[in-house]
């Protein structure tokens, strides 16, 4: 044999080796797969049907939700958590004020009746199923104590024992300091949850918001609604007493204390506020019914195919609950059935994950449906209290909540990957996909602290939620058609928000919430195959997270 003849058989067989090994190795796709609208609409028009009865923590059509989407990840061909199984137990206490509880202030001497759902609404979080609570009353402005503000509503005094009286949202810009607590965005500090978390901080016996539209960014039937419900919370102790008070409720009350609450309002706006004390007394009898119920976060996994990186993973999240189904004094029961809020993220999750499974990733992921969102983000705040993912090895959350469901666009909504580097790739995502991103917006309703990509923030993970059906009727988005049209149907679905009237509609455009849902899967390859993890900005990661 000829040396020449020797040499091509050995080139021969090393090319049929190696050609047995790469068909061995399975191949990890570098784009996304297409999402289909087909499996989208079905599980949306299912997900928002009477029959699982608004999706309800603690109730029926939560747990008929919970088995739908376990049952769905299997037949999808999702792997189950580490430990088995598609459920995440997540304990939590649910607690109703119920109708016979009363609350009354006593301001300059004469009583004041205050009638729940028209002056005021309230509940108890610490477990109890009675509570009395009888305190003086004091305003703190804000309700805020930030060092990295140099802000601080509570100095200079004692407010144990102390049922607080605070405004919503956050200090305003000024000429002087136009960008203090995030200029005209909200911040962490303005939101619901934080005040009445920063009231048992304080010690106080309560506290009591000032409901405004526009500090809330919402009606007051959203807290009328909500307060109305069963209200659930995760265990540890929490305020005896909270809630909040309408705008006419507040001014009669200030007024009859001898107090000006256009005064205070303006003296709390002025950095070294101090907490004024109200000739007032609050009384309060909080009878609740009280249960300790056990709901399941729900997630599969799509194993990464690198071995070097498959212990790494990205998470997409959408909250499967809303308000349940209710009833009526003897009317047909009220169905809060939530089809944008949030059955179209559960669906859009759902079609995603089954083009994830035809071809995965370098890295794994993992598709997460968190429950008791409409409940101050428990599920999500579970997961990461007790991660089944280390959160050290967790690329990103990208969440959907509330998504596009009046046609395609020509850019897409970011707000909040700014923070980290998750928005230089979302900016070469959009490109790759003929879309750009959408300006920034201020975040006037705290929109990045209400979802549930925020525990994950918190956590340290960069996070996001990708553009939101609420917060888009700005005209920050473009629509590929019609968009005065379009802008309108988003407005107008502002109104049904929380309400009754979010329902499924078959006439519904999904073009765009498929786009939406195909951008955050392209997003998730992009992350997931991508050399080196997303980093957060200077200033932005978890700490300052809050600022």
């Amino acid at each position: 044999m000829s040396p020449l003849s020797s040499i091509r058989r050995r080139l021969a067989a090393a090319a049929r080796i190696c050609a047995c090994l790469c068909a061995a190795a399975p191949a990890f796709a570098q784009q996304a797969p297409p999402v289909a609208e087909a499996p989208l609409r079905a599980h949306l028009s299912f997900l928002a049907d009477d029959l699982l009865e608004g999706r309800g923590t603690g109730q029926r059509g939560g747990a008929l939700t919970v088995r739908y989407l376990e049952t769905q990840a299997a037949v999808l061909g999702l792997q189950p958590l580490p430990g088995g199984g598609y459920r995440q137990k997540v304990p939590l206490i649910g607690q109703k004020t119920l109708p016979e509880s009363t609350l009354r202030f006593d301001a300059g001497g004469k009583p004041l009746a205050a009638a729940f759902g028209r002056d005021v609404v309230f509940a108890n979080a610490d477990g109890r199923a009675a509570t009395h609570v009888t305190a003086p009353l004091m305003f703190v402005g804000y309700g805020i104590a930030a060092p990295g503000e140099r802000w601080n509503d509570f100095a200079g005094a004692d407010v144990k024992g102390k049922v607080l009286v605070a405004m919503v949202n956050d200090p305003q810009p000024t000429g002087a300091e136009p960008d203090r607590f995030g200029g005209r965005s909200l911040t962490w500090y303005g939101r619901w949850v934080y005040k009445f978390e920063e009231a048992v901080r304080q010690g106080a016996a309560g506290i009591l918001l000032i409901h405004t539209t526009a500090s809330a960014s919402y009606p007051w039937s959203v807290p009328v609604n909500s307060f109305s419900h069963e209200q659930f919370h995760l265990a540890g102790a929490g305020n005896a007493l909270q809630g909040w008070m309408s705008e006419d409720m507040a001014r009669t009350l200030f007024a009859q204390a001898g107090q000006d609450l256009d005064r205070l309002r303006a003296q709390a706006e002025v950095r070294g506020f101090r907490p004024v004390p109200l000739s007032a007394t609050l009384d309060a009898d909080v009878r609740s019914a009280v249960r300790t119920i056990r709901e399941y976060n729900v997630a599969g996994i799509v194993p990464g195919l690198d071995p070097a990186l498959r212990g790494e993973a990205v998470v997409y999240s959408a909250h499967w609950d809303h308000l349940g189904i209710a009833p009526d004094n003897g009317k047909p029961d009220h169905i809060w059935n939530g089809a944008v809020d949030n059955a179209s993220g559960t669906a859009a999750l759902l079609a995603m994950a089954q083009a994830a499974v035809r071809q995965p990733a370098r890295r794994t992921q993992i598709f997460l449906w968190p429950c008791a969102e409409e409940q101050g983000l428990l599920g999500s705040a579970a997961w990461v209290r007790n991660p089944p993912w280390p959160l050290a090895r967790t690329a990103a959350d990208l969440n959907l909540d509330t998504m596009n469901f009046v046609g395609r666009t020509r850019d897409m909504g970011v707000a909040g990957a700014e923070r980290s580097a998750l928005y230089a790739t979302s900016a070469q995502v959009a490109g790759a996909m003929g879309l750009h991103l959408a300006g920034p917006v201020p975040d006037l309703g705290g929109a990045y602290f209400r979802a549930d990509h925020f525990s994950f923030a918190k956590a340290g993970v960069p996070a996001f939620s990708v553009g939101s059906a609420v917060f888009s009727g700005d005209g920050s988005f473009e629509f590929k058609h019609d968009q005065a049209g379009s802008s309108a149907q988003m407005r107008a679905f502002t109104q049904r928000y929380h309400q009754t009237g979010d329902r499924y509609d078959p006439a519904w455009d999904l073009s765009g919430m498929v786009q939406q849902a195909q951008f955050t899967l392209n997003l998730g390859y992009a992350v997931a195959n991508a050399p080196a993890l997303p980093a957060w900005k200077p200033g932005e990661a978890v700490g300052d997270v809050q600022r």
